[in-house]
C-alpha cells in the first residue's frame, strides 16, 4: 500500500449558488473524511452564499461572476501541478473514504486522467433527496472490496476527478455555457480525454441531493437543452450521435409530460425554452448566451 507522502494532493472545488444550507451539510461530509482535502475551495457569487458557514482546515473563499462554469474556472485557476481536482456540486455527500480511495486511485493508475463516483442514489430526477436520507444510504452502503473501474464516455458533474496538467495547460470549462452549465461535464471530460483515460471507479461513493433550490428557470433550462448540443457539435466535444439524440429525448420528454407535469419539474417552461431556441435556430441566431435574456 502507497505510503500517504507517495499520494497526491487533493484540491476540492465546490461551486455554489444560494443555498448555503445545503453546501453545509456536503461540508460536514468533507470534514468526515478519513483522509482530509489538502485545499478546500468554495467558489460564490455573493457572501450570503456561504454565510454561515463552518471553517475546515484549508477551506478558502472565492468569488466570481455567477454561473458554474465561471465559478469552477475561478477555482481551476488556482490549480498546482500535481494536484488532483475534485469537483463536488454543493449538494454531493460523499462516503468518508471517498477522497482516500480517490488519492490512492489516481496514484496506482497513471495512464487515467478523469475518475467519476458511482452515485448510489440521484435526487436530480425526482422530487430530491434529503441529507437524512442521504445518510441512510451511505450508511447502508458499505465500501465493496470487489470495487472496480469502468471505462465511460464523461465525467458526472456532481462528482468529477482530474489531473491538473492539462488545466496548467489551458483547459478550463467553457464559459459560454451560462447559468446551470448544462452539459460542461460532457464538453470538459472530452476535450480532457486527450490526456489519458476516463473511468468510472465504483470505489468512490456518494449520493446526490439535487436538489432542486437554487437551479435555472425552465425556460431557460429548456432553451439550454437546444442550444447547449448544438453548441457542443460545433465544438467537436460531442458526437452529434449521442446530442442529437439526448436533445431529442428532451423535447420529446418536455412534450409528453407538459400536459400532466412533476410537482418539481416545470415541464411547461422547458417546452416553451425547447422552442424559443428552435425558432432562434431557423433566425440563425441560436447561441447558449440566448438563455441570459430568457425569464
Amino acid at each position: 500500500m502507497l505510503r500517504a507522502d507517495q499520494l497526491p494532493p487533493l484540491l476540492v472545488g465546490i461551486a455554489t449558488t444560494g443555498r448555503p444550507e445545503i453546501l453545509g451539510h456536503t461540508l460536514r461530509a468533507l470534514a468526515g473524511q478519513s483522509r482530509p482535502p489538502d485545499r478546500l475551495l468554495l467558489c460564490a457569487a455573493e457572501g450570503s452564499d456561504t454565510a454561515g458557514l463552518p471553517a475546515l482546515p484549508g477551506m478558502r473563499l472565492l468569488t466570481a461572476p455567477r454561473g458554474l462554469t465561471r465559478q469552477r474556472n475561478a477555482i481551476l485557476d488556482q490549480a498546482a501541478a500535481e494536484d488532483v481536482i475534485l469537483f463536488l456540486d454543493d449538494d454531493f455527500l460523499p462516503a468518508p473514504d471517498y477522497l482516500e480511495r480517490l488519492a490512492r486511485a489516481f496514484a496506482a493508475h497513471p495512464e487515467v486522467v478523469m475518475m467519476t463516483g458511482r452515485v448510489l442514489a440521484d435526487g436530480i430526477g425526482g422530487a430530491g433527496l434529503r441529507p437524512e436520507e442521504a445518510a441512510r444510504i451511505l450508511a447502508a452502503s458499505p465500501p465493496d472490496p470487489g470495487a472496480g473501474m469502468t471505462p465511460v464516455y464523461n465525467g458526472y458533474g456532481c462528482n468529477m476527478a482530474f489531473r491538473a496538467g492539462p488545466v496548467l495547460a489551458g483547459l478550463r470549462f467553457d464559459d459560454r455555457l451560462p447559468l446551470y452549465g448544462w452539459l460542461e461535464d460532457v464538453d470538459f471530460s472530452r476535450r480532457i480525454s486527450g490526456h489519458g483515460r476516463i473511468m468510472r471507479n465504483d470505489a468512490l461513493r456518494g449520493v446526490h441531493l439535487g436538489v432542486k433550490s437554487g437551479r435555472t428557470s425552465g425556460v431557460r433550462l429548456g432553451y439550454s437543452q437546444i442550444a447547449n448540443p448544438l453548441h457542443l457539435i460545433a465544438r467537436r466535444s460531442m458526437s452529434p450521435p449521442r446530442a442529437l439524440l439526448m436533445l431529442a429525448r428532451n423535447v420529446a420528454a418536455n412534450g409528453v409530460k407538459a400536459l400532466r407535469p412533476e410537482p418539481w419539474v416545470d415541464r411547461r417552461g422547458r417546452l416553451r425554452g425547447n422552442l424559443l431556441a428552435f425558432r432562434d435556430l431557423l433566425r440563425g441566431r441560436l447561441a447558449p448566451e440566448r438563455a441570459l435574456e430568457l425569464p
